[in-house]
């Protein structure tokens, strides 16, 4: 009890990589609380690893630039406003688009990830759960988040606010799945994450079967996001597929945990 032999889960993880991310999972939820810490902390090291193959997308990370100061809200860039502030000095007047600023451009992307975490979420669902959250992390650092839903909705990570991934990871794992369905409730919650931000694209992205059990019809509120894009189960996609299809979104299949990544850059590529 309370051991964990990391070389035979580096074997397992060789041989069968979803098999032992599942396994891995489960025993973060061991009974024995030093097993549970063990796993705990290889999870947050291997899951987020495991999300970092996938490489990013272009990043959200915003970037200083000068501009014009009619057109933009910063602070002043002297070098590059240099004859208006000389003019100023003199007693002559200055346009605004004689005048430079430095401002933050808005991040390319922003993400707010919907985990599924209704009925049984252990083993497999859960290790594809925090892979998902780590990759949404690298893809857009500064401007991402998660939640978890079943009958009600779960913060894991807030729009816009600064964690590592191994923290928003662990957090995800201690989660555990129960309840109903209520896809509405999810695509509320994404909106006001994604409402935070002021990124030129803001994208939904839903890991579930899409089969809402409780809260009503999620299309209205589907139709409503910015941009939808769900990743469903092989083998059990058909709500997704018909959700997808009729608000216009991209879907894709998940075979497990490991081709989360991949999975994510099918669906969020333009």
């Amino acid at each position: 009890m309370g051991v964990l032999d990391e070389q035979a889960f580096d074997d397992a993880l060789a041989e069968d990589p979803d098999q032992a991310l599942a396994l891995l999972a489960d025993m973060t939820g061991a009974t024995d609380e030093r097993l549970r810490g063990l796993a705990r902390r290889l999870a947050g090291r291997v899951l987020v690893e495991i999300a970092r193959t996938g490489g990013p997308a272009r990043r959200g990370t915003g970037r200083l630039r000068t501009h014009r100061a009619d057109r933009a809200e910063g602070d002043l860039d002297l070098d590059a406003s240099i004859d208006a502030v000389t003019a100023v000095a003199a007693g002559q007047g200055v346009r605004a688009d004689e005048l430079a600023v430095r401002a933050w451009d808005r991040p390319d992307t922003a993400l707010c990830l919907l985990v599924d975490r209704s009925g049984s979420m252990a083993g497999d669902r859960l290790a594809a759960a925090a892979v998902a959250a780590a990759s949404v992390m690298f893809r857009a650092p500064t401007d991402c988040s998660v939640v978890a839903f079943a009958e009600d909705a779960v913060v894991v990570q807030s729009q816009g606010v600064s964690r590592s991934a191994d923290e928003v990871v662990g957090d995800l794992l201690r989660l555990r799945g129960f309840g109903v369905t209520n896809l509405a409730l999810a695509m509320r919650a994404a909106r006001e994450q994604l409402d935070r931000s002021q990124a030129g694209r803001r994208i939904a992205i839903v890991l579930s079967d899409c089969r809402a059990t409780t809260g009503g019809d999620p299309l209205p509120e589907a139709a409503a996001v910015a941009e939808l894009v769900v990743v469903a189960p092989e083998g059990d996609s058909a709500d997704a597929e018909a959700l997808a299809d009729a608000v216009g979104a991209r879907w894709t299949t998940l075979d497990g945990p490991s081709s989360v990544p991949e999975a994510l850059a099918r669906v969020l590529t333009p």
